[in-house]
């Protein structure tokens, strides 16, 4: 088995790597741009209440519910806000992840590319070396042949 064979076996591990990297990466996207989806749905929401307009002789208790579901809105707004910002970072990791998986499939393509030619560089040294010795040995028994034929 030459070296490049070798190599085989871990340049698919590394794809397989890269592939799983991958696919997560696509997961954590879709995952984030929900979040964000439900961030700005609720952001336009809030703003939506904030500029509905409350009657004048509004009484106190519904002022008082009304100012209480403004405060949960922005508090979910704010909670949803950072879990956007989490989902961001897993993003960032992800991508990050795929990254490294690329760059170590990479490398083990440019070596075992470079085994290939290095094998095959040997190949052809080693065929190139047999066609010398075979022409050489004909050359040596047409001598021989020659000097036989000079003696008689």
């Amino acid at each position: 088995m030459t070296r490049s064979q070798r190599l085989d076996p871990l340049m698919r591990v590394a794809q397989q790597r890269q592939d799983d990297a991958a696919r997560q990466l696509a997961e954590r996207d879709r995952a984030h741009a929900e979040q964000e989806q439900r961030l700005e749905a609720l952001r336009r929401y809030a703003a939506e209440y904030a500029t509905a307009p409350a009657s004048v002789s509004i009484a106190p208790a519904l002022l008082a519910n009304r100012l209480a579901f403004r405060a949960q809105l922005d508090t979910a707004v704010e909670r949803q806000n950072g879990i956007v910002d989490r989902s961001r970072q897993t993003l960032e990791l992800e991508r990050a992840r795929l990254m490294l998986a690329s760059r170590d499939s990479k490398v083990l393509e440019q070596l075992a590319a470079s085994y290939r030619a290095e094998e095959t560089r040997a190949g052809e040294q080693r065929s190139q070396r047999e066609l010398d010795e075979l022409g050489a040995r004909s050359a040596a028994r047409l001598r021989q042949a020659q000097a036989s034929g000079d003696e008689e």
